[in-house]
């Protein structure tokens, strides 16, 4: 499993469960350089993802528990408002005393690649330790985490991914409150797919979550949303996030545009916005700020109504991919004031 994604994953979910850090609705996070990201690969004709070492430290900001912060001089112009990741305590993917549990739920769904077909979907479910079903009265934050290209619903609680115990040790050591995690996948069969078959699912992932993922995971379990209909989902969003790892990535902006008002908080680690077209954040970073820009103009929300932790490993393949519409959005006051 991609120990960048562990990095990454233990700064945003502490940035998630934190809330009002900062004053940007938009935070650029990049990974620490002693760590080694295995990335997706895509086809012959596109951007490769492939495994990389990150590069340059530049800024530093550790938290375990408490805060602490080193700062070093950038020397990268063009980037601002970015910050370097420290390493995962090595402890913290070893077994917790307070061990959480994984269940995997199937829910009836439609294929909405083939005309809506009823089909059953797969998806996986941390419960933190101590998590009772009887006890109505005690709600969790929840996050739905979208896995990358040729990845499953199964891989990020799977043997050997560390995400579990991490999520253990988090909750143990305080760093974060007790949460649900969602290990969802796009795919009608979970199982790995061609690429364009993935772009193709992942592209109208966000009915699926609005129709059928979310009333059917938060009426079984007990987030702060008082039912499954729209109101209730609308009022508990400040409770909900949503993110992915590479075409999870891609997909997770998918959600802040056709979801935004059931989510609030956005995590895409390694992956740009596709609106435009595939890798359409990095060819038309203008146009995909503009059409971001207009969401949430469109949504009715205050300043603080979103935010967006975006993720990306200084020597990624497609750093620029990524990076390109990030600077973009950094120039607008409704990403970042």
């Amino acid at each position: 499993m991609k120990q960048m994604l562990f990095i990454i994953f233990l700064f945003l979910l502490l940035g998630f469960c934190v809330t009002g850090c900062g004053q940007s609705n938009l935070m650029q996070t990049v990974e620490d350089p002693s760590r080694t990201a295995e990335q997706d690969t895509e086809p012959a004709g596109g951007t490769k993802e492939r495994s990389t070492e990150s590069g340059g430290t530049e800024e530093q900001s550790t938290q375990t528990g408490g805060t602490t912060e080193q700062e070093q001089e950038s020397e990268t112009q063009y980037m601002e408002q970015t910050e370097y990741i420290g390493t995962v305590p090595e402890e913290y993917f070893q077994s917790s005393a307070r061990r959480g549990r994984v269940v995997q739920v199937n829910y009836d769904c439609v294929d909405y690649t083939a005309g809506e077909t009823p089909i059953t979907k797969t998806a996986l479910v941390y419960l933190p330790y101590g998590y009772d079903e009887t006890d109505s009265r005690t709600r969790y934050d929840i996050l739905y985490l979208m896995h990358g290209w040729t990845m499953t619903a199964n891989d990020f609680f799977g043997e050997g991914s560390g995400i579990v115990n991490m999520l253990d040790n988090m909750i143990e050591a305080g760093d974060i409150p007790p949460l649900i995690v969602v290990s969802v996948t796009f795919d009608a069969e979970n199982q790995s797919q061609s690429f364009s078959r993935s772009v193709e699912e992942l592209s109208v992932f966000h009915n699926d979550l609005r129709e059928h993922l979310m009333p059917y995971i938060e009426s079984h379990y007990h987030t702060y949303a008082e039912d499954v209909t729209p109101e209730a989902f609308q009022a508990s969003r400040s409770h909900r996030a949503f993110g992915g790892f590479s075409l999870g990535a891609v997909t997770t902006w998918y959600q802040f545009i056709y979801n935004l008002d059931y989510i609030q908080y956005f995590l895409p680690m390694s992956g740009d916005c596709w609106i435009m077209g595939t890798y359409g954040g990095r060819y038309y970073p203008e146009e995909t700020a503009d059409y971001l820009e207009q969401i949430v103009r469109d949504s009715g929300l205050a300043e603080n109504g979103f935010r967006i932790y975006q993720g990306i490993g200084t020597d990624d393949p497609i750093w620029d991919q990524t990076d390109s519409q990030i600077q973009e959005m950094f120039t607008r006051s409704t990403f970042h004031h």
